[in-house]
């Protein structure tokens, strides 16, 4: 392609005038992996600077160099204002604007985006459809399995995945990393679903207003003729829906209210947890695997976005009713003594909250919580993590998750000061987080209940005690052990 024909793109946001047309063959943004005839994109990141690497591009063969700054290049070089947002767009027209090729639905929110997206994808493919996903845990494209780099991709690797799924549907996690560094830009969403917000990011955002608006950001997206899809059981998305309303967006609501286009009522959440989903006069009982009441809002968000993407009421209760989980998001171990593990992602003080609850919904005997902090990230939330905790577990252990270049001794520190502070007498310190596990596994009796939140299905960083990766690792470990003493 001809790099006029891919500036087009950028009409109204840039002047340009070329010193002559090269093709390009490819769009780098990492200065070591251009090749000849490649197109360098210098981004201003936050640990580097890629205009400090523009003459390695063009030493490694770039044909041409678009940046924000004024610069005179021996290649023909496009000066932008912002470099991610010129990126998302001549990502989207090099891959031949990928996204108008399928029917695409963005799920952003603080929490349940990846549960939300697991169960429509499920939902699609009971109904014979075929569906990549793009998030969290995984990107899966034509029934291919990816680790994920980003819960949602940079903008160049985002449109070079959509342009491989051959599937009909796309979903994919949008986070408000991603819509503030411009990852999305380019893509055209058909559908876009808001599950709620709540304290998390703080560190990245100024303020919840901020954060919000930012998530506001998804639905400048939609293609025309698109959809939000907005649960109400939230106040941010009462306030998400009567924006959409000023904007004329079209969108539809979940909740408990007569207004909402899909309600929810009769839940019953001790034991198996059922429920019924309201929709035109139409009631549909569910028996959902996934215990607690955010599941219940997670499975009616997807319900609703099912019912609008066509698919037929019975294959939407069927694919609810047979849902199998996500990786690391509520996934549970039995102990042989009768207790429950849990093994969760949640990292936030209303996600805490929700997976305690739960365990309390199932009747719990004892409630026992491990969980800690991620080293450089926003502290603000650690006090309110800790309250919740404390009020509603039994006992709790804070311990060690990704320390990120912080100081053992000084997470230690912070730690013993936050349990000092709002621990009470039901918490205690355990920095190796597999002893923590280790610990709970020992002492646990018929009834209990050990939730293990925060890192879900994703690896440890830190060298701990146990020759171990994950939390689920460490329990099954702990449960061959026992059951190795048990046959000797």
């Amino acid at each position: 392609m001809r790099l006029t024909t891919l500036l087009d793109c950028m009409k109204g946001c840039t002047d340009y005038n070329l010193m002559h047309n090269p093709e390009i063959q490819g769009i780098k943004m990492d200065s070591r992996k251009i090749t000849d005839g490649d197109l360098f994109v210098a981004i201003s990141g936050f640990e580097s600077d890629g205009h400090h690497f523009i003459q390695e591009a063009i030493d490694n063969g770039a044909a041409a160099v678009i940046g924000e700054q004024q610069l005179q290049l021996s290649v023909p070089y496009v000066q932008v204002k912002d470099s991610r947002f010129a990126l998302g767009k001549i990502a989207s027209a090099f891959y031949g604007y990928p996204s108008r090729n399928h029917i695409v639905v963005g799920v952003t929110g603080t929490n349940g985006k990846t549960t939300v997206s697991y169960i429509l994808k499920h939902i699609l493919e009971t109904a014979g459809r075929t569906c990549s996903l793009l998030g969290t845990v995984s990107y899966i494209i034509n029934k291919e399995q990816y680790l994920p780099t980003n819960t949602t991709p940079d903008a160049l690797q985002l449109q070079e995945l959509v342009a491989r799924s051959n599937d009909e549907f796309v979903v994919l996690e949008v986070s408000s990393h991603a819509l503030k560094q411009s990852r999305v830009v380019g893509l055209e969403l058909d559908f876009g679903l808001f599950t709620n917000l709540s304290h998390d990011h703080l560190d990245y955002h100024d303020n919840m207003d901020d954060y919000f608006h930012v998530k506001c950001e998804m639905f400048s997206y939609l293609k025309k003729g698109g959809k939000g899809i907005v649960s109400l059981v939230n106040p941010w998305g009462e306030k998400l829906a009567a924006k959409l309303n000023e904007q004329s967006i079209t969108h539809l609501t979940m909740g408990y209210g007569d207004e909402c286009d899909l309600q929810i009522e009769n839940i019953r959440l001790d034991g198996v947890t059922e429920f019924t989903l309201k929709s035109k006069e139409v009631e549909y009982g569910i028996t959902f695997p996934c215990p607690g009441l955010h599941n219940v809002y997670n499975a009616g968000l997807a319900f609703l976005a099912a019912l609008e993407l066509g698919i037929e009421p019975e294959f939407i209760v069927k694919g609810l009713e047979t849902f199998p989980g996500v990786p690391g998001r509520f996934e549970m171990v039995a102990h042989p003594s009768g207790a429950t593990f849990i093994v969760d992602y949640a990292h936030t003080q209303d996600a805490i909250e929700y997976c305690l609850q739960a365990a309390k919904e199932h009747n719990a005997r004892r409630i026992t919580h491990i969980y800690g902090f991620r080293g450089a990230r926003d502290e603000s939330k650690r006090e309110h993590m800790v309250k919740v905790s404390a009020s509603m577990s039994d006992d709790f252990v804070l311990t060690f998750d990704d320390l990120n270049g912080v100081p053992e001794e000084e997470m230690l520190s912070e730690l013993h000061e936050l349990n000092r502070l709002f621990g009470g007498e039901k918490g205690f310190v355990i920095p190796d987080r597999t002893l923590a596990i280790q610990n709970a596994w020992e002492n646990a009796r018929e009834g209990d209940w050990v939730l293990i939140t925060g890192k879900g299905p994703e690896k440890y960083n830190e060298k701990f005690h146990l020759p171990v990766s994950t939390d689920m690792e460490a329990l099954l470990y702990l449960k061959k052990m026992i059951a190795k003493e048990q046959v000797i």
